[in-house]
């Protein structure tokens, strides 16, 4: 009945049994033959020679009692999501715009965690061939292939506080996303479920709501949960936590000499947004960080389009048609060009679409979205591959300069951005 972490239960056929044992022994993993696969109907333990258990499988598995908890959606659920984003104020000149790009960059879950992770040694062994900030860790595991495996996890608990149901949705998207831009296929998932006290109806509609999105979600997208774990009763009195459920997805590349970075690394490099981007600020960092505001809905998920773009992602990794690939989520298009740019140490220029508002380009925070630097040489053919599969590509922009340059708005020169994404976190923590 433990429930001891980090420990699995593999199925080996009789004959490769000492060869995994082999296998096991030498990365320093403990394994044991504890039983053996019958051809009856019954589980069986023994202990000492003596029958201790013997039921069938399916009781334990499916038929066990269920445990009945009350809940209930929250009476303050609706003014909440009533209270929409996009009734805010929006910046009314394009200086104030410049100044709530860098205000919200600058802002502690926005700016640079680097001061941390450059604390911790990510490339042991030397096969970590991306680290953070990349949109998923990747770590070669055979030198002759180069066959690797990409991890990425992501939560958000503002979106599981508008809607839960949509915010597990949404870390499963995100996540799926992140490990599809640098270029593996996304396989399974893990997650971490952190709620406050289960004993609040409230919070246990949260819970259930939560954990029936992530069902669906990945019945949607063909990912298996691997396992996980939950943390509940994380409040302080009667004040709990916004529900947060951190999704793990895990994916495999053929080759990590194929995988995509988040920097733009040369100038001429063609800039795409794909994905459609609509008005959609409920729950995202520029309510909170202009406005101290949480309310409305948060973005729409739509799983069948997030296939869709990883697929696309993916064969445009693996066919040389990107240099470049970075997921649109917290903080919106400005703040994944502000982390590609400072990446790559190069600037852009950027060219707001017709018939979008520069701020909603900006800062919108729609889901299924990514920007990619695409070579000239393969614009052509990125651009038939997107039209053939139906997906939205736009070009907005160049890799070229010093600044992020958006045209009719505003010029950051890099010094100045790094500066403001990159101090946040040592000046308050060193």
């Amino acid at each position: 009945m433990s429930e001891s972490q980090e420990r699995m239960c593999a199925i080996v056929k009789p004959e490769k049994v000492d060869r995994f044992l082999e296998i096991c022994e030498k990365w320093d993993v403990i394994a044991t033959v504890i039983g053996e696969v019958t051809d009856g109907e019954r589980l069986e333990i023994y202990w000492h020679g003596e029958q201790i258990v013997d039921v069938p499988p399916r009781t334990v598995a499916h038929e066990g009692p269920v445990y009945e908890r009350p809940y209930a959606r929250p009476e303050w659920q609706d003014a909440l999501q009533a209270d929409d984003a996009g009734k805010l104020p929006r910046p009314a000149t394009a200086e104030e715009l410049r100044e709530q790009v860098l205000k919200v960059i600058g802002s502690p879950n926005q700016s640079s965690k680097s001061w941390i992770t450059d604390q911790y040694d990510r490339f042991v062994q030397g096969n970590t061939v991306l680290a953070q900030p990349e949109d998923s860790g990747m770590v070669r595991v055979d030198e002759e292939t180069g066959l690797g495996v990409a991890v990425a996890t992501d939560g958000n608990g503002r979106y599981a506080k508008l809607d839960p149901y949509a915010g597990a949705q949404l870390a499963l998207a995100e996540s799926y996303r992140n490990v599809a831009a640098s270029g593996a296929k996304p396989l399974a998932i893990s997650n971490c479920l952190n709620f406050g006290s289960p004993e609040d109806p409230a919070v246990m509609w949260q819970f259930a709501e939560a954990t029936r999105g992530l069902a669906d979600g990945c019945l949607t997208l063909g990912t298996p949960v691997t396992g996980g774990n939950v943390s509940l009763y994380n409040q302080t009195g009667e004040v709990a936590i916004h529900p947060t459920p951190v999704v793990a997805v895990l994916g495999v590349i053929d080759d990590v000499a194929r995988r995509t970075p988040i920097a733009f690394a040369e100038e001429g490099q063609l800039l795409y947004l794909l994905g459609d981007t609509a008005a959609e600020l409920g729950g995202s960092a520029w309510s909170q960080v202009i406005h101290d505001h949480l309310g409305g809905l948060p973005p729409k998920v739509d799983l069948e389009r997030e296939r869709l773009l990883a697929e696309i992602l993916i064969s445009a990794s693996r066919d040389g048609m990107v240099d470049a690939a970075h997921d649109l989520s917290d903080g919106g298009l400005i703040q994944a060009l502000a982390e590609s740019c400072l990446r790559g140490d190069k600037g852009a220029r950027i060219v707001v679409p017709d018939g979008l508002d520069p701020f909603v380009l900006l800062f919108s925070e729609s889901a299924g979205r990514a920007i990619v630097a695409v070579p000239r040489s393969e614009e052509v053919r990125f651009n038939d591959m997107c039209g053939a599969r139906g997906l939205p590509a736009a070009r907005i922009g160049v890799v070229d300069g010093d600044a992020i340059d958006v045209q009719g708005q505003f010029s950051i020169p890099l010094a100045e951005l790094r500066e403001s994404y990159e101090a946040t976190i040592p000046g308050l923590l060193a």
